[in-house]
């Protein structure tokens, strides 16, 4: 690995853009926050990502690539935006449009695998050989990450663990399916559901963590999402077989109120597959710059 110079790295959000310059080693030497602009189109989206680049790039003393994570359907390997209904990408080449801009070599990836990769590599799974990272926040999803690579599937889209049905019948999703662990365990869904039962409009999984302890109804809707979301990630356990399981995410902010009583449900319901270390994520929301960094590195390695 080159361990000169540093990496431009951008973390693609719905609503905003966390970019850094990122050492090969990991260390962050600048940090910065934009809009993403999405309400403007995808090709003011696209201009935006390529302009916040350039002007880090120039900012770096020695910028010697680039790398971006963005949100969706993302082919890593020609480092192309298939789809991604946050920011209204269709079949954008991202990595095309960024070395020719720069003249740098960039690498494209999807912004939970990337947060995979950094905490597998630098985070709390860190000496793991089999890590499934799960990102819970307004929507849900993961990534296998083994000996430190991201599994990407066929088609860009492995890891979509938020549209396991584990409910059949139930909630609709805005996949199209009904009783996806998404439409029960994610932090939307959650205050959602508590809105429902109590009438309160403006409640968040934030408020239904805080009230568990005064508030029957907040902890019935905390004890559905956890039993849905065990019995989701004793899917993945199953498929996957990993040593450590991270948590990350706006509800893994939650901490022990979460991770306690989900690993007493997963272990209820293990039979011969083996219990894996589960754990709260490390890294927060620097995970997605750090990743897309040490993506960049690993195609500048390759090439």
């Amino acid at each position: 690995m080159n361990t000169d110079g540093v990496v431009v790295a951008l973390d693609v959000g719905g609503t905003g853009m966390k970019c850094a310059l990122v050492r090969p080693d990991g260390t962050v030497l600048h940090e910065e926050r934009h809009p993403t602009l999405a309400a403007r189109g995808p090709e003011a989206v696209t201009e935006n990502i390529l302009e916040i680049a350039a002007n880090l790039a120039k900012r770096a003393e020695h910028p010697i690539a680039v790398g971006v994570a963005v949100p969706g359907v993302i082919d890593e390997e020609n480092g192309v935006a298939v789809w991604s209904s946050n920011v209204g990408f269709r079949d954008v080449p991202l990595r095309k449009l960024i070395t020719e801009r720069l003249g740098l070599p960039a690498a494209l990836g999807h912004d939970v695998r990337v947060g995979g990769i950094a905490e597998a590599r630098l985070g709390a799974g860190r000496g793991e050989g089999h890590v499934l990272f799960v990102a819970i926040g307004t929507g849900i999803a993961a990534a296998l990450v083994v000996d430190g690579s991201a599994y990407g599937g066929a088609h860009g889209a492995a890891g979509e663990l938020g549209h396991i049905v584990v409910r059949p019948g139930g909630n609709p999703c805005g996949c199209g399916a009904r009783g996806c662990l998404e439409s029960i365990t994610s932090a939307r869904a959650i205050g959602r559901r508590y809105a429902e039962i109590t009438g309160n409009s403006e409640a968040t999984a934030s408020d239904v963590v805080a009230r568990l302890n005064k508030d029957p109804a907040a902890l019935q809707v905390w004890h559905e999402a956890i039993d849905a979301l065990a019995d989701g990630l004793l899917t993945a356990q199953a498929l996957y077989d990993v040593d450590v399981l991270v948590l990350g995410g706006g509800l893994a902010e939650a901490g022990d109120t979460l991770l306690t009583p989900l690993t007493s449900e997963l272990e209820r319901r293990i039979t011969f597959h083996r219990m894996p270390r589960m754990v709260k994520a490390q890294l927060g929301d620097t995970a997605g710059c750090l990743g897309a960094a040490l993506l960049a590195l690993d195609h500048l390695e390759k090439s």
